[in-house]
């Protein structure tokens, strides 16, 4: 079951972007993986019990969308639930580097996931929704079977 709404306010997404950005960064710069490891239970919450559990979400909401003015403008939650999936995946895999002695391997996960992050924060580019997107446009249905 998920948590939250179907479609959301996407200036939210953008805010959790910038905070994974800085986490992210922190994560590169001192190598501190138990921060990594924290990234990872957000991104699982975001992507497995929806984006209105998710804790940089509820920041958001509480804090800073009472600041800003109100939007008509919303966001599908699918694709962004799938790209918390995927922040989800190259958490665990830099987490695993960095405590396995393979920091090279934490190293790459965790720039992979902070380039994405910082594209969707600076750009409002969404590169885990794209593949989203990218995905169900190729995954045949049944009515695509049907024509």
């Amino acid at each position: 079951m998920s948590a939250g709404p179907s479609r959301v306010d996407p200036r939210g997404p953008r805010f959790a972007a910038w905070v994974t950005t800085v986490v992210l960064a922190v994560v590169l710069v001192t190598g501190w993986w138990p921060l990594l490891a924290a990234q990872a239970v957000v991104f699982a919450i975001g992507a497995f019990a929806g984006l209105g559990a998710a804790p940089y979400s509820i920041l958001y909401r509480v804090f800073v969308a009472p600041r800003l003015g109100p939007t008509d403008e919303r966001e599908d939650t699918d694709p962004l639930r799938f790209a918390q999936g995927v922040g989800f995946g190259f958490a665990v895999v830099g987490v695993l580097g960095y405590a396995t002695s393979l920091a090279g391997l934490g190293i790459v996960a965790t720039a992979f996931a902070l380039a994405a992050a910082f594209l969707n924060a600076a750009f409002g580019f969404c590169l885990g929704c794209e593949t989203y997107l990218l995905i169900r446009r190729f995954t045949p249905t049944k009515e695509r079977a049907l024509r």
